[in-house]
């Protein structure tokens, strides 16, 4: 996982200081082993051998530790996403990419780490801004391959871009939520191509 520096309101001290990296990555295998719920600022103070003062001089609360977390993960996300669109120059199969690639990336980084789960489920159910930023990079994605659609001629053009955009996203979502996702795990090798088709159907001029 990459430890990056986010400027959230949560996070204190210098924008690129290396105490607040050294936390994130602490906190990042301490989650791992015992969950976030079960974790205190003070069991990661003395995981890393700060003080539980020293540490808050860099985050005000467990919670921004673990949306720095939760951002870190959804960046990686974002960029497979947008990777896997980028790929092709058909707006059909950039749609298909885009289902594909965040089913797939969704699955890695909530299922394989069950303790890290435990993460983004809290930021899902408790709509953490690194959540909302998410959904608005995905949206804004989205937006951008219909768009295209449109201008070569693949997509119909009478939807407001705006209102399809949304339509798309809605089918896409439990997919993108952890908290849909776990209900939707039975279905997940079929759903990025069933779901793709059905909304280019949908999308067809």
């Amino acid at each position: 996982m990459k430890s990056t520096s986010t400027n959230h309101p949560s996070v204190r001290g210098p924008a690129d200081h290396e105490v607040r990296v050294q936390i994130v990555a602490a906190a990042t295998e301490h989650f791992s082993r015992y969950g976030y719920e079960k974790t205190t600022v003070s069991d990661l103070a003395k995981e890393i051998g700060f003080s539980k003062a020293y540490i808050y001089k860099f985050f005000e609360s467990k919670q921004a530790i673990g949306e720095m977390i939760c951002a870190n993960c959804l960046s990686q996300i974002t960029a497979e996403v947008t990777a896997a669109v980028s790929s092709t120059d058909q707006p059909p199969e950039m749609l298909r990419r885009m289902f594909k690639a965040v089913t797939e990336a969704s699955l890695r980084l909530f299922f394989q780490d069950r303790k890290l789960y435990e993460i983004a489920a809290s930021a899902a159910s408790e709509r953490w801004q690194s959540v909302i930023d998410y959904e608005e990079r995905t949206m804004g994605l989205l937006s951008k391959v219909l768009q295209a659609g449109r201008e070569a001629g693949d997509f119909e053009r009478k939807t407001p871009l705006d209102e399809a955009t949304k339509a798309a996203y809605l089918v896409l979502r439990p997919y993108l939520n952890p908290l849909l996702l776990q209900h939707s795990f039975d279905h997940t090798e079929q759903a990025p191509g069933l779901l793709s088709s059905l909304v280019l159907r949908s999308l067809s001029p």
